[in-house]
């Protein structure tokens, strides 16, 4: 595997490369980052990714500066996993002046769930991506579902500048007890690991009744929501909303989704479930 650590060394290396397949991250890698790899690997010839921490998309009081940096680990399991190359910029490289220009998303897709929890959070989501897929160039480019709202940003923002990429989304990747992979699992105490799958039991709750034919959406998520707060969590939402843009469904849709975000301790965990 190539690391490369300027945008003419990527280009340049990836001349000819054939059909690039490209996974953005901001490393401290786990198993879900790894199956998307694989994922790409299966679609292209090559598979670019990428490693850095964007600080455009922590809000003030978040952890940046103490997120997990695990780069020498990161890159041995890039290379197993049969990356050809890892752009791994720095800032000055990424952001060579003050930003003057961002990509501000639709604000009916970003006014709900995550951008109404972490205002601007998708402001620098879309435009660290934006900036990476023109820098790379990829004919594709894989997101994990877990991050579902982040994925319907990222599509629409690709559809709405007719960007020359395809987007593919790669299932949640979860322990064996349900748990959605993150790499800010390794905030949680050994304690409250053990208390952590308390949210997917609710979210599959929530997928089973309305699977059922239960309609009473508020009642579903006012529970869930009760439920997570009596055993100590702070939640932000619990919510059943449709795929396509996140908004309350009507009585008619049928392709919806139940997300959730909450605080055990120290730890936001974001999770959700395709209905």
């Amino acid at each position: 595997m190539q690391i490369h650590r300027t945008i003419e060394s990527l280009r340049s290396a990836r001349a000819g490369a054939g059909r690039t397949a490209f996974v953005p991250t901001m490393g401290n890698l786990h198993d879900g980052h790894i199956a998307l790899m694989r994922q790409a690997a299966g679609h292209a010839d090559s598979v670019v990714a990428s490693i850095f921490v964007n600080r455009l998309q922590f809000g003030q009081g978040e952890d940046f500066e103490h997120y997990p940096r695990t780069f020498a680990a990161d890159c041995e399991r890039l290379a197993a996993a049969g990356v050809a190359h890892l752009f791994a910029p720095d800032e000055a490289v990424m952001y060579p002046q003050p930003q003057s220009y961002h990509v501000d998303p639709a604000p009916t897709h970003v006014s709900v769930l995550e951008g109404e929890c972490r205002p601007g959070h998708f402001r620098g989501v879309a435009t660290v991506v934006l900036k990476l897929l023109n820098i790379v160039q990829p004919e594709l480019a894989l997101f994990g579902k877990k991050d579902y709202q982040q994925l319907m940003v990222l599509r629409n923002m690709v559809r709405e500048l007719a960007l020359p990429v395809e987007v593919l989304a790669g299932e949640t990747v979860r322990a064996g007890d349900g748990l959605a992979l993150s790499s800010r699992n390794g905030y949680l105490s050994a304690e409250e690991r053990v208390r952590a799958p308390l949210l997917y039991r609710l979210l599959c709750h929530i997928r089973s009744a309305v699977a059922s034919g239960e309609r009473d959406l508020a009642k579903l998520e006012a529970e869930a929501m009760a439920q997570l707060e009596g055993a100590g969590w702070q939640p932000d939402y619990v919510a059943v909303r449709r795929r396509a843009d996140l908004q309350p469904p009507a009585d008619e849709d049928d392709a919806l989704v139940v997300l959730a975000a909450a605080r055990l301790g120290r730890t936001r965990l974001i999770d959700n479930l395709e209905i």
